[in-house]
């Protein structure tokens, strides 16, 4: 049963994702793609939970590395191009679930062609399933580099929902600053990132937690995820230790383009495992389009194109690169902002609390009206990730939350 809660204050949530999470295993990175690396994989089907910044906990259907705890979304699986990858999928859950990648051609399932499987001329999977208790092994040639999504391909429009789904990336082979073929897709490795957008009926769940029937054309959304995540969860690292169940933020942390120090782009690997179109726009910045559902956009002709916001298709995959360019270089002093700047008494401060360093020059940080908490390092820059269907921004339809995550422009020499 779900169970309302007091909303957690969001400058709470902000002071803590400056803490390190403590971790059992290796630390994963702190923002950023983190792979489970394959090309052998062996998953679980299993339930399990979510909690959301509002208090509620949502039952959730996933899948996970087998033996490991529960986790939304699967794990992020990383394979090369060439990589003969198998994955065996044991199922916990008490109806039949599978595993189908769109796009990828040449599938088996337990030695056999992976096809759509029918009961009495009524289409049931789109691929062979796991029965409840059972296994079955998926095996396929990662032939063409790219973002694919992986999801249940048995009742999609109910396991979907439930959580079945995660991210697959296929590396080119001997480049992995690729996202495709050629040097045109070019990226900086160190500022990857997978944006995997979904959605969650708290009714469907709960129905599906107590056995109830429930009719999937009146799905309701209440909350609109990132990496299985809800604004403010967003921003708090990888492996944050108070989200157990939910390991991949979805803060975006880059620095300004330097032609010396930092020529080479952000990847953003966007993921759309909902059933709305979700159109996600950057603050302050546009994103160039350079794949689409695996597909390159830039090697041969220049298909590519530079957009206000990635307007993301129920199943599509777009890897978008993003650039942040300090064209004006204001500096105090040698070059100052050639207009008046607010006065620190005029600026509103959320409970006594910002992520304002003080000065509104990057790498800056000026003195704050005394009593004011800032969690600004270093002058870095925070802009508003979001996506532009503003119902989507909202936690249990109460703003702003949902679907929403912030990028942080750090100077050229980083916090130190």
């Amino acid at each position: 049963m779900l169970v309302r809660k007091a909303l957690r204050a969001v400058t709470a949530a902000a002071a803590l994702v400056l803490l390190p999470a403590p971790q059992a295993h290796a630390a994963p990175p702190e923002s950023g793609v983190s792979c489970t690396t394959g090309p052998s994989f062996d998953l679980a089907a299993a339930d399990g939970a979510a909690g959301f910044p509002d208090g509620n906990t949502v039952h959730m259907w996933s899948y996970t590395v087998d033996g490991n705890a529960f986790q939304l979304p699967g794990p992020v699986l990383c394979v090369t191009e060439g990589d003969v990858v198998t994955v065996t999928l044991r199922n916990t859950l008490p109806e039949p679930v599978s595993l189908f990648v769109p796009g990828m051609t040449g599938v088996t399932a337990d030695g056999s062609p992976a096809q759509p499987q029918f009961t009495g001329g009524t289409l049931t999977s789109l691929v062979q399933a796991a029965p409840p208790g059972g296994t079955v092994t998926y095996r396929f040639t990662a032939s063409a580099p790219g973002t694919y999504l992986y999801a249940s391909g048995t009742d999609p429009a109910k396991q979907v929902q439930m959580g079945l789904y995660g991210a697959l990336i296929v590396r080119p082979a001997g480049h992995p600053d690729r996202a495709y073929g050629t040097d045109a897709s070019r990226f900086n490795p160190a500022a990857e990132y997978i944006s995997l957008l979904s959605e969650v009926d708290p009714d469907l769940h709960a129905a599906v937690e107590n056995g109830r029937p429930y009719d999937v054309t009146k799905l309701h959304p209440r909350y609109w995820l990132i990496n299985g995540r809800s604004f403010p969860d967003t921003i708090a690292p990888n492996g944050a230790g108070w989200l157990p169940s939910q390991p991949y933020g979805s803060l975006i942390h880059i620095r300004p383009k330097d032609p010396v120090t930092n020529p080479h782009p952000a990847l953003v690997r966007y993921l759309n495992a909902g059933d709305r179109i979700h159109p996600f726009h950057p603050h302050g910045n546009h994103g160039r389009v350079i794949g689409r559902d695996a597909h390159t956009l830039v090697d041969g002709a220049d298909l590519s194109a530079e957009n206000f916001l990635a307007d993301i298709g129920p199943g599509q995959t777009w890897d978008v690169t993003y650039d942040w360019t300090d064209v004006e270089k204001w500096r105090p002093g040698t070059n100052p902002i050639p207009v008046p700047l607010p006065q620190q008494q005029n600026l509103v401060y959320k409970d006594d609390a910002t992520w304002y360093g003080g000065s509104p020059y990057l790498g800056v940080t000026d003195g704050l009206p005394v009593g004011v908490t800032s969690y600004n390092e270093c002058g870095e820059y925070y802009q508003m990730w979001h996506s532009h269907a503003l119902n989507e921004a909202a936690n249990y339809e109460a703003g702003f939350g949902g679907m929403m995550t912030l990028e942080r422009v750090d100077p050229p020499g980083g916090c130190s």
